[in-house]
């Protein structure tokens, strides 16, 4: 069984949580601090955009690839997945650039959440229609 839709998403997803580690380590290299934030604003904001970005990002995925295992039409799995990967996008965006709220912070979220509450309710809809 293979999951091109996930593995897309997955993809890209991995792609920005690339760019994010990156983000980190060149705070980190022009700050010269090893570990921790070492009391740097502009590094706190950068570890926590990428911590934020791996505390939701996997079990959404999770969500996706089994909603993907169950078939339903194509444009559920990608509302879901378009949801997540512009959620994250939006949210890193706006958490970057400023430390208060923004449009793209409070945007970033929505999606995200509205992305995991569809998948979550899609698989058990599926596997109640399956079953």
């Amino acid at each position: 069984m293979s999951f091109p839709i996930t593995a897309f998403y997955a993809s890209l997803l991995a792609l920005c949580y690339i760019y994010l580690s990156f983000a980190v380590i060149n705070v980190r290299r022009s700050a010269q601090i090893g570990v921790g934030d070492g009391g740097n604003a502009e590094l706190a904001r950068a570890i926590r955009v990428h911590g934020n970005f791996n505390e939701y990002v996997p079990l959404t995925l999770i969500l996706l690839a089994c909603l993907e295992s169950l078939h339903p039409q194509h444009w559920v799995i990608h509302a879901g997945g378009c949801a997540l990967l512009f959620g994250r996008i939006l949210h890193a965006y706006g958490l970057r650039l400023s430390e208060g709220v923004s449009w793209q912070r409070l945007s970033g979220m929505i999606l995200t959440f509205l992305s995991m509450l569809f998948l979550a309710c899609a698989n058990l809809f599926m596997i109640h229609y399956i079953i």
